[in-house]
């Protein structure tokens, strides 16, 4: 009951500021203010509630890593959007889905996945301390590097593949999520 008046008690003082502002005044984004507000739902329950996250989540559950997803804990997982896997070739998805090649797809989805929990600020803050490049190791045990492309934060895998944050900061109780517009397949994986 506390966590449910705090966050009405919030959404109150910020819908007054909304509506008080004057023409100068910082306006106040409600949306931006709620993916920031820490979620009950895990990175999975999250995930089925996305309706451009079901080729991720049926990646997921074929090689029971939404098991994982659902734990409590850390964990980043830069999500390719549907139009990410769209993005692939029939015959790639044809190969990752196949079930003898489980072990393929469960690699290839680790790779998506960090055992810590990091914002975009948090990525940020990394890259600037590291001139202009992070690195962050996946569950699958490679790394991935961010660095900046413009304004946007660029994730590029060991094979050279590029994926974009599109989406940031959908916080959850065990990580966060980012939306990424490419799916990270390594040549070698098939």
């Amino acid at each position: 009951m506390k966590k449910w008046t705090s966050l009405v008690s919030l959404c109150a003082l910020f819908f007054g500021f909304s509506m008080h502002a004057q023409d100068n005044a910082i306006e106040f984004k409600f949306d931006n203010l709620i993916s920031k507000l820490p979620s009950e739902k895990s990175i999975l329950e999250r995930t089925e509630s996305f309706e451009n996250h079901s080729s991720l989540l049926n990646a997921l559950r074929a090689v029971n890593l939404d098991k994982v997803l659902n734990y409590n804990g850390e964990f980043t997982v830069f999500a390719p959007s549907n139009l990410a896997f769209e993005k692939l070739s029939k015959s790639t998805l044809d190969k990752l889905f196949d079930p003898e090649n489980k072990r393929t797809l469960k690699a290839m989805l680790s790779y998506h996945i960090i055992a810590d929990k990091l914002s975009a600020s948090s990525i940020l803050k990394a890259m600037c301390r590291g001139n202009g490049i992070a690195k962050f190791t996946t569950i699958q045990g490679d790394q991935i590097t961010a660095s900046m492309q413009g304004i946007d934060i660029v994730l590029t895998d060991k094979f050279g593949n590029h994926a974009m944050i599109t989406t940031a900061d959908s916080n959850q109780s065990n990580g966060i999520i980012h939306e990424i517009d490419t799916v990270f397949v390594p040549e070698k994986m098939l």
